[in-house]
């Protein structure tokens, strides 16, 4: 048991005050409750290679998941609890408290700032498109779309791309929403959109998956008023949990110092430009970044 008010019985307080119209945002469990029940609840989105479930060893795999299970230990945290679930259902999931933490290498951006908490970065990463074997529509670029209302492009729900082609101007009509990336070759080989928008590393898995798809040649990171677009993603709380968020970024500083994070993250392809860069913005400067 928790050393403050258990998890079961928290809920049937919230559900009570819920009833009476008082409830709001379902309170996180602290660092020390964690470290008492000696088991932490953290999410992936299964997206390789950020945070992901084998499907041979049912592992859980990823930069953001290895990184995780050496600061859970530093922590002094017995066991891990993966929970999977789709990209656009972290954040609420954090704030309902079906986990304590999210280790899918979320981009950070003002907009989640305003919900949630984050670490600082763990990595950083480049965009991406999926498009048709052959790229019949000559697809290399996100202001293309911007450019040529005839093409379509597929975003995943909740992904940081729909920003991006928003401040592109794009039209809504030309956006194709899917929940997940296991939807995304189907997708884009039958032509429902003329291509998929995610990050580089994450098209590039796709497209080794099947010979339907690859990743366009000559494609560089789309520049938003005069910023080129690169992500930094690291591990999500919810609000009021700095102390656990504050623990995790403790031993992250002293993590990414060492050969280990650098032979961990790179193994799941970030090359050396993606983890030297993962040092040059803070959490602060991203969430306060203009959008």
């Amino acid at each position: 048991m928790r050393n403050s008010t258990s998890r079961p019985l928290r809920a049937v307080l919230l559900a009570g005050a819920a009833a009476l119209g008082l409830a709001g945002a379902a309170q996180a469990a602290s660092l020390s409750e964690i470290q008492q029940s000696g088991t932490i609840r953290i999410a992936v989105a299964n997206e390789i290679p950020y945070g992901y479930v084998d499907p041979v060893s049912g592992e859980t795999l990823g930069a953001g998941p290895d990184v995780a299970k050496h600061i859970v230990e530093q922590l002094g945290i017995d066991n891990i609890e993966w929970v999977t679930t789709d990209f656009s259902s972290l954040i609420p999931g954090l704030q309902a408290d079906r986990f304590d933490m999210v280790a899918a290498e979320m981009a950070i951006i003002p907009t989640r700032c305003a919900t949630v908490i984050y670490s600082e970065p763990n990595t950083s990463y480049g965009e991406g498109l999926l498009v048709p074997s052959g790229n019949p529509k000559g697809v290399f670029s996100y202001e293309q779309f911007a450019e040529d209302s005839s093409l379509t492009v597929a975003i995943m729900a909740g992904a940081n791309q729909l920003d991006m082609f928003q401040a592109l101007g794009v039209d809504e009509g030309q956006l194709v929403t899917i929940s997940s990336n296991a939807d995304a070759i189907s997708t884009v080989s039958t032509g429902r959109a003329d291509a998929y928008a995610a990050t580089g590393l994450t098209a590039s898995e796709l497209a080794g998956q099947s010979n339907q798809v690859e990743v366009a040649e000559g494609f560089s990171d789309p520049v938003i008023d005069g910023v080129e677009q690169r992500s930094w993603g690291g591990f999500v709380f919810a609000q009021n949990n700095e102390e656990l968020r504050d623990a995790v970024n403790e031993v992250l500083a002293e993590y990414k110092q060492t050969d280990e994070w650098l032979a961990s993250v790179s193994g799941y392809g970030f090359t050396d430009a993606d983890t030297s860069r993962s040092f040059d913005m803070t959490t602060a400067d991203l969430c306060a970044a203009p959008e």
